[in-house]
């Protein structure tokens, strides 16, 4: 059976001094985050944005080659909207008013503590979040069912159909798509055969939105699809290669759902 784990964060630092991006590198993996990698210049911090899935950037103000941070920030954004969060020992007035043009989640002055910078990582990536949530148009046509669940996650529905959000878009999942869900703490991670899907909510609020789906739950960690289930005995359920153990507790209500009426 394969072992989903809780997709974290991911970085790109941008940083023209070695050391300083080698010791941010080091921080912020500790603190959980993962580093998808480093530039020293603005245009490779643009491949590697265009190459990366990428959550937040750590951009330095005062960068090698042609474009500044600031640069760097705006050609990034431009590519794709992203939380941005400029360092720099630079506090004057005409630096500042070049960086907020950006718009960018946070300025923090060197040298940066790992407590702020968490902070800000954590206050940007909310704010974003919630800036990225389209606003409703009075002319709209009526709206998607919406299920905003604990924590800040959304969930769209339309007829047997959900919407989950990714790299900033709603996915159009199909229900014969859904085979199982998996729980880990706080966060839920929904499979279909090609995707995985991290949310943060619980196995049973995630449930409650989804109760007009044909899921059960079959573990305290796990809720199979039944439209996908292709065997099962006392002890497990199968479901595209993939093995969800059963639990003696949720056995009975399981099989109910396949005796004959």
């Amino acid at each position: 059976m394969e072992t989903n784990s809780v997709q974290p964060v991911t970085i790109l630092i941008v940083e023209d001094e070695a050391i300083l991006a080698l010791d941010l590198c080091v921080k912020l993996e500790q603190e959980g985050y993962s580093i998808v990698g480093t530039a020293s210049t603005g245009r490779r911090a643009l491949a590697l944005f265009q190459q990366e899935t990428v959550d937040i950037v750590i951009c330095d103000i005062n960068l090698k080659g042609d474009w500044n941070g600031i640069e760097t920030a705006r050609q990034m954004v431009a590519h794709r909207p992203v939380p941005v969060i400029y360092l720099s020992a630079l506090t004057d007035r005409g630096t500042l008013e070049q960086a907020k043009v950006t718009m960018p989640a946070a300025y923090l002055t060197k040298p940066v503590t790992i407590d702020n910078l968490r902070i800000a990582i954590e206050i940007a990536l909310s704010n974003f979040a919630v800036r990225s949530t389209p606003e409703k148009s009075e002319s709209a046509p009526p709206a998607i069912p919406t299920n905003q669940v604990r924590d800040g996650e959304t969930i769209l529905q339309i007829g047997d159909n959900i919407f989950l959000k990714q790299n900033y878009y709603f996915v159009r999942i199909y229900q014969s798509e859904l085979l199982y869900i998996e729980a880990e703490d706080k966060y839920t991670t929904v499979v279909t055969p090609d995707r995985k899907f991290v949310l943060r909510v619980s196995l049973a609020v995630l449930l409650q939105r989804l109760s007009n789906l044909s899921f059960v739950r079959v573990h305290r960690s796990y809720a199979v699809n039944l439209l996908r289930v292709e065997a099962f005995n006392d002890y497990e359920v199968q479901i595209a290669g993939h093995v969800i153990p059963l639990g003696r507790v949720y056995k009975d209500e399981f099989i109910q759902h396949f005796l004959m009426r």
